[in-house]
């Protein structure tokens, strides 16, 4: 006795080792992706807080210049909120903004209000036009920046003539106060403003640029000879960081979600959709019309059918695989019956030869060859049924 050799099956249905060799590309992409944002997430959450913080060792930070000013005996204080920087406000005290532009206006009339009449040392730092207006009445920022950095003082403050050249180069401001210090000029604006306060003894320092405060650039030139005698005219220092956490902002202040972004998000977020298109456009290039290639080998039949028979099923595609049963069918009936192939698809023609074919036993033949498409699966395999049922009996001798 002699035993048949099972057929290999056709069956292309994904096993688990087929998925793995597919998706491990993408599975290692996540996991370095996965792995470098906990590697950046473990760095940055060292002693390294960000820019313009005086706890922050990082080149942007300004750690350096608070333990130099703790060795001349000035304290720093660092905050976060407007209601303990108009609490430091006094006359012992200096109060530096870092970013005042991040203030709400009703933020920085309320900050302007408490510095005025403090008696102390008000330092802005990088104020733009939004913020200098209601923090420095009687000031104006220039649009355009300093082309330089490292700028002369040109001026009777003391602190900038002892300091000598310094890194100040960056908004420009004009005032028409006419007991204000200006100092550090680019293109005759100056870059370091000092106004005094109409009451109070105090005073309000505009700088134009961060650089001085700077880990990275304090004993460049005169910086730290500058920044110590700014910032150091007082025993304490109230360094204010504004943060999103702030509550105090009033209802009309409130900010929608894209104003809250910065704008490097948004810029970022317009490349990843460019690169996307970009993407797109070359995974879906034609260079030419397509030719035809003969196959390396022989495919069989069955796993043709069933490959394209899957395609459908995933595309859900019932009225096409219809379609093509029934073209078929009646491509191979028309000419069991004496029709032309031309004519198969013409119901006109091909159900009068059929129902004569088949001796006009009165049975609904239009359905099946040319009715509506399936509405289900079930539907599908029983047309399927009828079609192979009507062509073997055409064929029956």
């Amino acid at each position: 006795m002699t035993t048949e050799a099972p057929l290999p099956t056709t069956s292309a249905s994904p096993t688990g080792r087929r998925l793995w060799i597919r998706g491990r590309g993408i599975a290692l992409a996540v996991v370095l992706l996965l792995a470098g944002a906990i590697t950046i997430a473990v760095v940055r959450s060292d002693a390294q807080h960000g820019a313009l913080d005086p706890r922050s060792a990082d080149p942007q930070g300004s750690r350096a210049l608070a333990e130099l000013l703790a060795e001349r005996g000035v304290s720093t204080r660092v905050v976060t909120t407007l209601d303990e920087a108009r609490a430091a406000a006094g006359p012992d005290t200096t109060l530096l903004v870092a970013d005042p532009d991040l203030l709400t206006p009703t933020q920085q009339s309320r900050l302007h209000e408490d510095t005025t009449s403090s008696g102390g040392r008000t330092i802005l730092v990088a104020a733009g036009i939004s913020s200098v207006e209601r923090l420095a009445p009687g000031m104006y920022v220039d649009p355009a920046t300093s082309l330089d950095t490292t700028l002369d003082p040109d001026c009777a403050l003391p602190a900038a003539r002892s300091a000598g050249p310094a890194e100040t180069g960056g908004l420009r401001y004009s005032t028409t106060h006419p007991e204000a210090d200006e100092c550090y000029f680019s293109q005759r604006l100056a870059t370091l403003v000092r106004l005094p306060q109409p009451s109070g003894g105090g005073d309000t320092v505009l700088l134009g640029a961060p650089d001085i405060l700077l880990n990275d650039r304090l004993d460049e030139q005169g910086n730290a000879s500058l920044a110590l005698q700014l910032l150091g005219s007082r025993p304490h220092l109230t360094w204010y960081l504004p943060s999103l956490s702030d509550t105090t902002a009033t209802a009309d202040d409130e900010r929608g979600f894209f104003e809250l972004l910065p704008s490097g998000w948004l810029w970022g977020t317009l490349q990843l959709f460019v690169a996307a298109a970009l993407a797109a456009l070359w995974r879906a290039r034609r260079l030419g019309p397509l030719v035809p290639e003969k196959l390396p080998v022989a495919i069989r039949a069955s796993e043709t059918v069933e490959g394209r028979a899957r395609l459908y099923r995933k595309a859900n595609a019932r009225d096409r695989a219809a379609a093509a049963l029934r073209s078929t069918t009646r491509t191979r009936l028309a000419p069991l019956v004496g029709l032309p192939v031309a004519r198969a698809h013409t119901p006109e023609a091909l159900l009068p030869a059929l129902s004569a074919h088949l001796q006009g036993d009165g049975r609904d033949l239009r359905t099946p060859l040319f009715g509506p498409p399936p509405g289900d699966d079930a539907a599908l395999i029983a047309l399927a049924d009828q079609l192979d049922a009507l062509e073997r009996e055409v064929r029956r001798p």
